[in-house]
């Protein structure tokens, strides 16, 4: 039911299609065309991309004991890091279930891009199981598709010549 491309083929034009996850495209839908391929890349990618980043995260550091600012301001970052990674995780993670609140996200904006190392290793995590918002795409699609079959199921035979009990 797909064609060469691993694109779920429509059956009517009012038919829905699935949305495109980052990296995946849609072969999350029948796991075709390098699916397996593309998560673990994604994972190692993810994995690599927040090695690098507490790489960056410890240059900081050093600079901050080079520059000795003092025990506090060191310990004020490093638990700035650390708390921010902490609720980005989480926030990131709780992201793959359901469709985040625009206004919410807009607001932790600033803290989620101080804690990216935690939005990196939810994405780690989540792509040793499936694609990223793969669930939540394909409950979403699968409502979709139901949706659109019952919509689209015609009834047996036609009603104005229905008997009329009396």
């Amino acid at each position: 039911m797909s064609d060469e491309q691993g694109t779920p083929s429509a059956g009517s034009p009012g038919t829905p299609h699935p949305e495109p996850l980052r990296h995946f495209g849609i072969t999350w839908v029948d796991h075709a065309n390098g699916y397996a391929l593309r998560r673990i890349a994604v994972s190692i990618g993810s994995l690599a991309a927040a090695a690098v980043s507490c790489l960056v995260l410890r240059f900081a550091y050093e600079g901050l004991q080079l520059a000795d600012t003092g025990s506090f301001v060191t310990v004020l970052v490093v638990a700035m890091f650390a708390i921010c990674s902490a609720l980005a995780f989480r926030h990131t993670w709780d992201g793959f279930g359901e469709r985040p609140d625009p206004d919410r996200q807009a607001s932790l904006r600033g803290l989620l891009a101080i804690g990216f190392v935690g939005s990196l290793l939810a994405y780690f995590f989540r792509s040793l199981t499936e694609a990223p918002g793969e669930k939540l795409h394909r409950d979403e699609y699968e409502a979709a598709l139901k949706q659109h079959e019952k919509r689209t199921t015609r009834r047996a035979g036609n009603p104005s010549k229905k008997r009329r009990r009396g």
